[in-house]
Parts: C-alpha cells; sequence; structure tokens
C-alpha cells in the first residue's frame, strides 16, 4: 500500500511543488522530482531496456537516470558501450553466496539475479524539500527474492545554488539463511557512472584524502568529488559516506586512468576489506549524500557539508 503525504491517493498523478521546494512527480513508469523547468532526477520504476543489439538480460528497474545538476548539466550516463549493466546512480551486489550458490546481483548478463521495483510506499514533502520511499527486491531469477528493500531519496535546495540528495538503503534479508558477502573490490549500495564524454583529459577525481583517478582506488574516504563538462557548463558531484555506515571510512572503487581513457566509475565499497554476511531477518542501513554543484565546489565547502552531514 502507498502512503502518500501529500496528495489524495486516489490520483493517478502525483505533484508536489511550492515555493522554494522541488516538486515530485510520480507517473506509472517513473518518480521525477525537478526545480522549475530544471530537472534534477528521475528513478525508474518500470523496467528500461537495453540497447537495441544487446542481451535482453540488461533490462532493470530501480535505478537513478538522469541525474541533473542546477545548471542542468546531465551527470549520469545508462548502458555504457563498455558496461551495458552501469546503471546512472545504482546499487547491487556482487560476488554472493546463498545456500552455497555463488550469485551475482550486478553483472545482469549472467542471468543469474537483478533487482526490481515492487511498490512505492511513500511521497512526503517537507518545509525544504521532496523525498520518496520505494521498495525494492533483491531477485534470484526468476523470482526467487532473497532481500527485501527500502530505498529512500530526499532532494533539498540550497541558497548556495547546490542541490543536496540524500541516498539511504535498508535492506532485509528475508530467507532462512545468510547471504554471504565475500571481500571484493566492488559491489555495495552505492555506485556512479559519470557522462560517457568524461575521460582523463576532461574530468577530475579528488578524494577528502587528497587521492585522485591515479591513486585513489582501494583507499578510504569520507567523500569523492568528480568534475566535468556538460552540456550546460562545468558540473561538481560530490558523494560523501555516513560516518554510521559499516567499515566507514569505506573504500572505494575508482577507475584508474588506464580504464576506459579514465571514463568515470565510483563505488563506496563495504566489503572491499572485510567479508560480511546478510543474517536472515536483520536489517542494514547505508546512507550516502550526492551535492550537485554548477561548477566545481571547493575542499572548504564539502568539508563543511561533510561536518553537517555527519552530525
Amino acid at each position: 500500500m502507498i502512503k502518500i503525504l501529500l496528495l489524495p491517493a486516489l490520483m493517478a498523478t502525483l505533484v508536489v511543488s511550492v515555493h522554494a521546494v522541488p516538486a515530485l512527480v510520480e507517473g506509472n513508469a517513473d518518480i521525477v522530482i525537478s526545480n522549475g523547468d530544471t530537472h534534477i532526477l528521475t528513478y525508474h520504476k518500470a523496467e528500461v531496456l537495453p540497447p537495441e543489439g544487446a542481451s535482453p538480460l540488461y533490462r532493470r528497474s530501480g535505478f537513478i537516470h538522469p541525474l541533473t545538476a542546477p545548471n542542468g548539466g546531465v551527470v549520469t550516463s545508462i548502458h555504457a558501450p563498455d558496461h551495458f549493466h552501469h546503471m546512472g546512480l545504482w546499487h547491487a551486489w556482487v560476488q554472493t553466496r546463498h545456500k552455497g550458490r555463488k550469485l551475482d546481483f550486478w553483472n545482469l548478463k549472467k542471468g543469474q539475479a537483478t533487482i526490481r521495483y515492487v511498490e512505492t510506499r511513500e511521497l512526503r514533502r517537507t518545509d525544504t524539500g521532496v523525498g520518496f520511499t520505494v521498495c525494492q527486491h533483491h531477485v534470484v531469477l526468476p523470482d526467487e527474492v532473497i532481500l527485501e528493500e527500502l530505498f529512500s531519496v530526499d532532494v533539498q535546495l540550497h541558497p548556495d545554488g547546490h542541490t543536496r540528495v540524500d541516498y539511504r538503503t535498508v535492506q532485509r534479508n528475508i530467507t532462512q539463511d545468510a547471504l554471504e558477502l565475500p571481500a571484493y573490490r566492488y559491489g555495495g549500495c552505492l555506485a556512479y557512472r559519470g557522462p560517457l564524454h568524461w575521460n582523463n583529459d576532461n574530468s577530475g577525481v579528488l578524494t577528502s584524502e587528497g587521492k585522485s583517478r591515479e591513486d585513489g582506488h582501494t583507499t578510504r574516504a569520507t567523500w569523492c568529488r568528480f568534475t566535468g563538462p556538460t552540456e550546460r557548463g562545468p558540473v561538481g558531484v560530490t558523494i560523501m559516506g555516513h560516518p554510521g555506515n559499516r567499515d566507514a571510512p569505506q573504500r572505494q572503487r575508482i577507475w584508474p586512468p588506464g580504464t576506459n581513457r579514465g571514463a568515470v566509475f565510483y563505488n563506496f565499497v563495504p566489503i572491499q576489506e572485510h567479508a560480511w554476511s546478510l543474517e536472515p531477518g536483520k536489517a542494514s542501513t547505508m546512507r550516502y549524500r550526492i551535492v550537485l554543484s554548477a561548477g566545481t565546489p571547493t575542499t572548504g565547502q564539502i568539508k563543511s557539508w561533510y561536518r553537517a552531514y555527519a552530525r
């Protein structure tokens, strides 16, 4: 059942829009948040099909694309020719074991598992922003549900011009057996693929510890900033990990300069160093914050944003 805090539940399309607060619209296929004429993000409820000629196994729901900076520049991409399963802003576990089976929810072409939108649980508005909570299932194909997840997104606009996107997952193992997560270099509860035209020559990567593409992979950080050009001008995307997350500050998967000419792929990884397991009936919560900027935010700005987030 959908819990709606804004408009009557019987309306086919839900719209929220007040002064100084983003607008939220839910349709049959997606949930869209925008600021006036400027799009902020689209969450996909319906499965999005892969490009023509690609395996139909690449179809997926339960991800965000496009994600848009305050100047209107798009900062995500999907179905990159080098990795058709990269889906803008998304998440999944990679190497897992359940009842003696090796299962991969990330690499969709294996045909083992996937993630699906199930239903919308809540649409909400506060004095400063809007958000939603949906239920997603992590499924062993064709329809064996392992994890039930409440995925929440909340968006606020700030006077200094940046947009804040809070990203939270609560995953519960609804089976009678642990989902084992061996230590592995990527996978988890937030991954990001930048625009396809970003590369070594026109984009930058900087972590809270001063690391870059060259030396950032496997290091720990509280935040990572990505910068590059868009059709609407330069942008910054800063991704923060909450200090309450497992193994925080988490290690990172950052593609080095030699991978696809410096294409931007990023993943906060809670199991990069230490194995873990999601036990039956127990909930695991992970929280992240994405800050979207027109231009390049300074390290001083980001540090102040992170201090506020950590509190």
